[in-house]
């Protein structure tokens, strides 16, 4: 079993990525393989709402987008990590999910539906509890298990060196780590024991227009 954890900060190797690599080292202790996917700093396009996804099984603006959709598919869990900035995710975070979530549902693979999901966020100081909140989202319309902690998934700090110092932040991101681990082994066992996940209905859209 793996779980692909996206770093949505600029920085590489910075205050979001040191929260991250906490859960892959716990991850790796519970037998669970993992992999920090960078969005990095390239320049992202918004989705165009073209619905090309849903004809060629992939985002037609060809990026680091299908990489990651490619590298979802062969994943059992997501566990998303950005930095606040004014208060919400970063632009690049954002966009990237917007897109990735979109043309991976629109493609009829399946990638994301039943498989557990989490976020995590990375502050000075505050912002934090509104970033988890738009971060979750793209779980809970995409048929995700959101997966906790003991406490709301955020560390503080300004560089990595002052995350490590945050005992209390790094200790949840630990419990968010087991819990993700203890979930993908319990839907294994169900899975293995004949529990099947739920079945799909034909998907009705709405609207309020009379």
């Amino acid at each position: 079993m793996k779980v692909l954890l996206v770093n949505g900060s600029p920085h590489k190797q910075g205050c979001t990525y040191t929260a991250l690599e906490e859960i892959a080292k716990t991850l790796n202790e519970e037998g669970i393989d993992s992999e920090i996917f960078q969005i990095g700093t390239e320049p992202l396009v918004s989705c165009r709402s073209c619905g090309a996804c849903s004809k060629i099984g992939k985002c037609v603006i060809n990026d680091r987008v299908n990489e990651f959709i490619d590298k979802m598919a062969e994943s059992d869990g997501l566990i998303i990590g950005s930095p606040v900035h004014y208060a919400s995710a970063t632009g690049a975070a954002t966009t990237f999910m917007d897109r990735a979530f979109f043309a991976g549902w629109r493609s009829g693979r399946g990638i994301y539906a039943h498989k557990p999901g989490a976020s995590v966020a990375s502050a000075r100081r505050a912002g934090t509890t509104f970033t988890l909140d738009q971060l979750n989202k793209y779980f809970t319309i995409s048929q995700m298990p959101i997966i906790s902690g003991r406490y709301w998934n955020m560390v503080h700090g300004s560089t990595p060196d002052e995350v490590r110092q945050d005992v209390e932040g790094l200790q949840n991101m630990r419990f968010l780590a087991r819990n993700m681990a203890w979930f993908l082994k319990c839907k294994q066992a169900g899975l293995q024991a004949g529990i099947e996940p739920p079945k799909d209905e034909e998907v009705v859209f709405t609207n309020f227009i009379r």
